[in-house]
C-alpha cells in the first residue's frame, strides 16, 4: 500500500542533501512524496540548529502538525510525526517531554536507521493495541557511516547535491555543528565517485559537493593506501562524461591548501564562484571566534586565487555584533569587505546558541548596535552584489536551466556565479546549458536572451 511522506527542511544544504536521501531511504516502504502534510501518513521536520530561535520554529511547526495528526486520528487515520536533524540530535529526549505526540526523534548520523524505527513504532502500536508508545530517541553517534547504509539515488535534478564530509572539527566558538553534526569525516573518494556518476546517469549536469568544512576533505584513495585532499577528488570528478559544472561549499580558510586553489586554475568544470566564509575582519573577533587565522591571511588567499583563476568571483557569512565588537572592529569589517569586493555574501546579526563558549562571553552588543551595524553592512554587500551583476551587461554568459517558473512560459536558470536568470522560453530547455546574452543587470538577478541561432530569441521575464 502506498504511504504519503511529508518532510519539511530547514536551514542548510546539507540538510536539503540529507532529506533526499531519507526520500530515497524510505521508498522501499512505499512511502511517496507529498506537499501536503494533511495527508502524509509519515512527517519528518529535518531541522536545522543555526540561527536563533530554532527550537521555537521546530515546536510551533510540531504543533501543526499535531493538529493533522489530531484530525486522521478522527478520520480513522494515523500520522507518525518524527524529528530529525541538529536541533534533534541537541534537544533529544526534551522533544518528546514537550510533544509527547512524536514517535522519533533522530540526528544527522543516526537517519540511516529509519526503517529500524518505523518497524519498531509500528511494533510499540501492536503490543499496545494500536496506541502509541513513547517515542523513540536516536541521537547516539554511530560507529558506522551512515553512508554504508544508504541505498543509491533513485531520482535527482539538473543540479545536485552530494555530501563528501560531515562535521566539523574547528570548533568555532559561535558554533553548534560539532555538538550537533560530530567530528570530521570524509568518506571514501571511491563511494564519491560512484554516486556522482550515477547522479549523472540520472540526468544531474551540475553537481555541488557538501560539507560542514568541505575543504578539510581528507578521504582514502581508490585502490591505494593513500587519501586524497578536495583537490585531487575534484580533477577525478572533473574526467565524468556529462558532468558539466563542480562546486563546493562551505569552506573554511585554513583550509585552503595550494592543491584546491591550483584545481580552480586547472579544472573548466569547477565553477569560478567560490562561497568563503571570514565572518568579520577583525583580528580580535577572529581570535575570540576561535578561526585560527587574520584578516591578512584571509586576503591573502583571496589573492592567491585570483592569481590562479582571475575571473573568480566571492561571497562569504559575516557574524555582526559577536559579543565585545567595538566600533573599530565593525569598520575593520567593512574594511575586508571594500578589499575583496563580493559578488554576493550573507550576513546576520550574532545570536547565542546555548553551550558554545560564546553565549556565555561578557560584553554582549546592544541589539540596536547590532542594528544599526548590520545596516551599514548589508548597505555596502547589496551595493557590490549590484555592481557585479551590472559587469555582466553585454557579455555572455552560460547558463544552466533547471527548472520551470511560476510564471507560465517561464525556466529558470543560473549562470556559473550563482546568479538567477529567468527566460521565457521552450520548457525542453530545463537541463541544457544555453548562451545567454545579458541585457540588464539587477541587485538578484539578470535579464537576456538566447544567442543560439538555432533557438527562437526569447527575452526574460
Amino acid at each position: 500500500m502506498i504511504k504519503n511522506l511529508y518532510i519539511k527542511t530547514y536551514g542548510c544544504q546539507m540538510n536539503v542533501y540529507d532529506s533526499g536521501r531519507i526520500k530515497d531511504l524510505l521508498k522501499p516502504l512505499n512511502y511517496q512524496l507529498t506537499d501536503d502534510p494533511s495527508q502524509a501518513d509519515l512527517s519528518i521536520l529535518n531541522t536545522c540548529h543555526i540561527r536563533e530561535k530554532a527550537e521555537q520554529k521546530v515546536y510551533s511547526d510540531l504543533g501543526r502538525l499535531r493538529q493533522h495528526q489530531t484530525t486522521r486520528r478522527q478520520q480513522g487515520g494515523e500520522m507518525l510525526i518524527a524529528v530529525g536533524g541538529c536541533v534533534a540530535q541537541a534537544e533529544g529526549d526534551e522533544i518528546l517531554r514537550q510533544a509527547p505526540y512524536v514517535s522519533m526523534v533522530f540526528g544527522p548520523q543516526t537517519y540511516h536507521r529509519l526503517p529500524e524505527m518505523i518497524a519498531q513504532v509500528a511494533r510499540q502500536q501492536d503490543s499496545k493495541k494500536g496506541k502509541a508508545g513513547r517515542g523513540i530517541v536516536d541521537t547516539d553517534f554511530p560507529i558506522e557511516s551512515k553512508f554504508d547504509s544508504l541505498p543509491a539515488s533513485q531520482s535527482t535534478s539538473t543540479s545536485a547535491f552530494l555530501s563528501i564530509q560531515e562535521g566539523c572539527d574547528k570548533f568555532c566558538t559561535f558554533c553548534v555543528v560539532p555538538y550537533t553534526r560530530g567530528a570530521e569525516y570524509s568518506r571514501p573518494a571511491k563511494d564519491i565517485l560512484i554516486e556522482a556518476k550515477r547522479l549523472v546517469e540520472l540526468g544531474s549536469k551540475e553537481i555541488t559537493l557538501l560539507g560542514q568544512n568541505v575543504n578539510a576533505y581528507h578521504g582514502q584513495a581508490p585502490n591505494v593506501n593513500q587519501e586524497w585532499g578536495l583537490g585531487r577528488l575534484l580533477l577525478e570528478l572533473a574526467s565524468i562524461e556529462g558532468l558539466q559544472r563542480l562546486r563546493y561549499t562551505t569552506s573554511h580558510p585554513r583550509d585552503m591548501d595550494q592543491d584546491l586553489i591550483d584545481a580552480h586554475g586547472q579544472i573548466p568544470q569547477l565553477m569560478p564562484f567560490l562561497h568563503l566564509p571570514v565572518q568579520t575582519g577583525s583580528d580580535t573577533l577572529l581570535k575570540a571566534m576561535n578561526r585560527k587565522h587574520a584578516a591578512k591571511d584571509y586576503l591573502g588567499i583571496i589573492d592567491r586565487l585570483r592569481k590562479a583563476r582571475p575571473d573568480i568571483a566571492f561571497s562569504s557569512d559575516f557574524i555582526v555584533g559577536f559579543p565585545g565588537e567595538t566600533q573599530k572592529d565593525h569598520q575593520d569589517t567593512l574594511e575586508l569587505v571594500r578589499q575583496v569586493n563580493f559578488a554576493q555574501a550573507y550576513s546576520f546579526k550574532y545570536s547565542i546558541r546555548p553551550g558554545t563558549p560564546a553565549g556565555s562571553m561578557d560584553q554582549q552588543v546592544p541589539e540596536a548596535i547590532k542594528t544599526e551595524r548590520l545596516y551599514e553592512l548589508q548597505d555596502l554587500l547589496n551595493e557590490q552584489q549590484w555592481a557585479f551583476n551590472r559587469t555582466k551587461v553585454g557579455t555572455v554568459q552560460p547558463v544552466l536551466f533547471e527548472r520551470v517558473g511560476k510564471i507560465p512560459g517561464q525556466i529558470l536558470g543560473k549562470t556559473p556565479y550563482m546568479q538567477s536568470v529567468p527566460l521565457v522560453a521552450p520548457q525542453r530547455l530545463v537541463g541544457s546549458l544555453v548562451d545567454i546574452l545579458v541585457k540588464e543587470g539587477y541587485a538578484n538577478s539578470l535579464m537576456g536572451v538566447i544567442i543560439d541561432s538555432n533557438e527562437p530569441v526569447a527575452s526574460a521575464a
